[in-house]
C-alpha cells in the first residue's frame, strides 16, 4: 500500500487527531540532492577517479534530503542488472527510501509536542 493510498483511507475513516500526513513530509523537505556512485567518488590513497564505465558504482544512486531544520536524511538505490539501470528510476527509488526515514523523525517530534501539550 502506498502512502497516498493510506492517506485516502485515513481521510475516508475521518481520523482527524493530530498526525503526520504525506503533505507534511513534503513540506518539511527544503532541498533534494542526487549523487551517482561513480560520479560522487572522492579520491583517496587507494583509488583515483574516474570510475571506469561498467563499474558497479555506476548502478548506485544516493538521494540526500535536506529538511527545513537543516537535518539530512539519505536514501539509496542499487540496480542488480546493469541492463535495467535507469537513472530516473534510480532517483525515484532513492528519494522514496529517504522519505521513509522522515516519517519516524516527524512522528517523534509530534509525539513530543503532544506529550507536552503543545500540538
Amino acid at each position: 500500500m502506498t502512502d497516498s493510498q493510506i492517506e485516502k483511507e485515513i481521510q475516508a475513516k475521518g481520523l482527524v487527531a493530530p498526525r503526520i500526513a504525506p503533505a507534511d513530509i513534503e513540506a518539511n523537505i527544503s532541498s533534494t540532492w542526487y549523487i551517482n556512485g561513480a560520479t560522487g567518488v572522492v579520491p583517496d590513497a587507494h583509488y583515483q577517479p574516474p570510475v571506469p564505465i561498467g563499474h558497479p558504482l555506476h548502478l548506485l544512486t544516493f538521494c540526500v534530503l535536506v529538511l527545513k531544520n537543516g537535518f539530512t536524511v539519505t536514501g539509496e538505490s542499487a540496480c542488480a542488472s546493469p541492463e535495467n539501470f535507469d537513472a530516473e528510476v534510480g532517483r525515484k527509488i532513492a528519494r522514496a527510501n529517504a522519505v521513509q526515514k522522515i516519517w519516524p523523525l516527524m512522528g517523534y517530534e509530534l509525539r513530543s509536542r503532544l506529550a507536552n501539550g503543545t500540538s
